[in-house]
């Protein structure tokens, strides 16, 4: 019986974590699908596509103003109701945005669904946390993470291509059905967890000084923000280092991120530490491909040194086939198989450092973090590409991505450790000396 107890506890709790899966999946679409919609939506709502286009700028933005005052105000609330909420506020203001024939109206939608969205980002990681023994903690954050890259990945292209064929007013329909059977399935399938009561709820300024995590938030940032710099103008910089259309390059970076996501949840529970910092500098390489190869297209320049671009060329020309093109993919490729998992392995480092009971309130506030990171990045990027050309930008984040780097190999006791927080402290038995019993008269009868 104590077998079968034990192979129980170490199974994961596939239906509820697919749930959970499903409904990232879902915040994913709601956020981004408007972006490849734009042209229909203007011309049904009357208005121009750069007007349309600030009906993802409205959910961004209320998603991240939202995500750590309405979740601090739900923290005393069991979690599942909570959650069906906010699936429901989806149903609801996705069939609004199907509907709807008024900007305004859309817009006023958009910024309410943002709200659902902060509180869904806050919540899913804890929640995921909640439901395993803390040695599965990393695997089932990894299989809800993995939500989001299947909706980048293959959600948004089918979106856009179900809108080719029967309008975009039938994708937003879709997904509030979507949403709708998604609670019916959290219902069934996904357990309840209470709130936290008032006595037990930790201040949110004694969550942000907890050790390790604002190490984890600042590595946080200092990762989007490198990252997005140059993600966000990645088609310039493959038309400048001749790495062919945006799209093929986006392509290779998506099938990495499918690859990398994989293989971080085979491992997050065993090897996070050195995981992440494997990523991270597989990032850092990446960068510094991808500006070598710039520098070798565009030939030496007054920016990159004139050794890095020697070194370039003969890289580029030398031993990787496809020259400078072969490069920008093969750094996409490993771009996208090193950020793949990065997100999640910083969610379970916080998770670790803060406590399941306080992830809710940590992860809104790395939510706000995330995407204060994307904005700062898209911007520093932006000028970085106007004032010195598309082939400095991996330049200026491989120094960003270096910093987090080495943050996490520096914070090795608290935001980082070696071992899961259940192991820390502890001095391993075969580490302790064997000492030999003392007998004495009063203990031999025992024996």
């Amino acid at each position: 019986m104590s077998d079968e107890i034990a192979a129980s506890s170490r199974r994961l709790p596939w239906p509820a974590l697919l749930a959970l899966f499903a409904a990232a999946f879902t915040a994913v679409m709601t956020e981004l699908l408007p972006a490849g919609l734009l042209p229909g939506i203007a011309g049904a709502l009357g208005v121009t596509e750069g007007r349309a286009g600030f009906l993802v700028t409205a959910y961004a933005v209320a998603s991240f103003v939202s995500a750590v005052p309405v979740t601090a105000l739900l923290r005393g609330y069991n979690r599942r109701p909570v959650l069906v909420g906010t699936l429901a506020g989806f149903a609801l203001l996705n069939g609004v945005t199907a509907l709807s024939s008024s900007y305004p109206l859309t817009f006023a939608a958009r910024i309410l669904a943002g709200v659902m969205g902060g509180v869904l980002w806050a919540m899913l990681v804890g929640y995921a946390a909640r439901m395993v023994p803390e040695e599965r903690r990393g695997r089932a954050i990894a299989i809800v993470s993995a939500g989001i890259t299947v909706a980048l990945c293959a959600g948004i292209p089918a979106g856009a291509a179900l809108a080719a064929v029967a309008g975009w007013r039938a994708a937003f329909g879709c997904l509030a059905v979507a949403a709708l059977v998604l609670i019916a399935w959290v219902l069934w399938r996904v357990p309840d967890f209470p709130g936290e009561s008032a006595a037990e709820r930790v201040p949110l300024r004694r969550v942000v000084v907890m050790p390790g995590v604002r190490t984890v938030l600042g590595v946080t940032l200092l990762t989007l923000l490198g990252h997005q710099a140059v993600y966000t103008y990645l088609a310039p910089l493959a038309q400048a280092s001749g790495g062919g259309p945006a799209g093929v390059v986006l392509l290779v970076f998506g099938a990495g991120t499918v690859a990398g996501i994989w293989l971080v949840g085979a491992v997050i529970d065993r090897y996070a530490r050195l995981t992440l910092i494997t990523a991270l500098a597989a990032v850092a390489t990446a960068m510094t491909l991808l500006g070598t190869a710039a520098g070798a297209s565009a030939g030496s320049s007054g920016w990159v040194s004139g050794w890095v671009s020697g070194w370039a060329s003969g890289l580029v020309t030398g031993w990787v086939p496809g020259g400078a093109g072969g490069v920008v993919l093969a750094a996409a490729g490993l771009w996208g198989a090193a950020f793949g998992g990065v997100p999640t392995l910083l969610q379970t480092a916080l998770v670790n450092a803060a406590g399941t009971a306080n992830a809710d309130v940590a992860t809104s506030l790395q939510t706000t973090v995330y995407n204060a990171g994307i904005a700062a990045g898209s911007l520093a990027g932006g000028m970085v590409l106007e004032g010195a050309g598309a082939g400095a930008l991996p330049w200026t984040a491989f120094p960003v991505v270096a910093a987090a780097l080495a943050i996490v190999v520096a914070a090795h006791r608290r935001a980082f450790p070696g071992r899961p927080a259940s192991v820390r402290g502890r001095v391993w038995p075969a580490a302790r000396p064997v000492r030999a019993p003392r007998t004495t008269n009063a203990t031999e009868g025992c024996r």
